[in-house]
C-alpha cells in the first residue's frame, strides 16, 4: 500500500514537471534500508504509468548503502542485513545518516 502511494507521488511529480515532453527514464535513489520493497515500487511503475506520458519511461535505481552512527559509543557502521545493532559495543540505539532514500535522481527525455 505505502508502495502504490510512493509511485504515485513519483508520477505526480515527474509529470508535473514534465508535462508536455516525454520522459525516456527515471533515475531513483533507492536507500539500502528503505522501508519500500523496490520490487513492488517497480510493479507498480509498470502499472500506474499506462495512460501516461511516462507511459513509455523506464525506472532505474541507485542503491544507497546504508550507514549509522551508534548513540552509545558514536562509531559510525554499516548495519548488517538492514539490522542497526553496533558492532562495537552492541548498542541498538542509532542515528540513521543515510540508505533510506527514495527520491528522484534524475530523468531523461525522449529526444523524439
Amino acid at each position: 500500500m505505502r508502495e502504490e502511494q510512493a509511485v504515485n507521488a513519483l508520477l505526480s511529480k515527474v509529470l508535473q514537471k514534465n508535462a508536455d515532453r516525454r520522459v525516456k527514464l527515471v533515475r531513483v535513489a533507492f536507500g539500502e534500508i528503505c522501508e519500500l520493497d523496490q520490487g513492488v515500487i517497480q510493479k507498480y511503475w509498470d502499472e500506474l504509468k499506462v495512460g501516461t506520458l511516462l507511459e513509455h519511461a523506464e525506472l532505474s535505481f541507485r542503491l544507497i548503502d546504508a550507514e549509522v552512527q551508534c548513540m552509545a559509543c558514536f562509531k559510525k557502521y554499516q548495519p548488517v542485513n538492514g539490522i542497526i545493532h553496533c558492532p562495537n559495543c552492541g548498542s541498538f540505539g542509532a542515528k540513521i545518516l543515510s540508505g533510506e532514500e527514495f527520491n528522484v535522481e534524475g530523468i531523461e527525455m525522449d529526444n523524439e
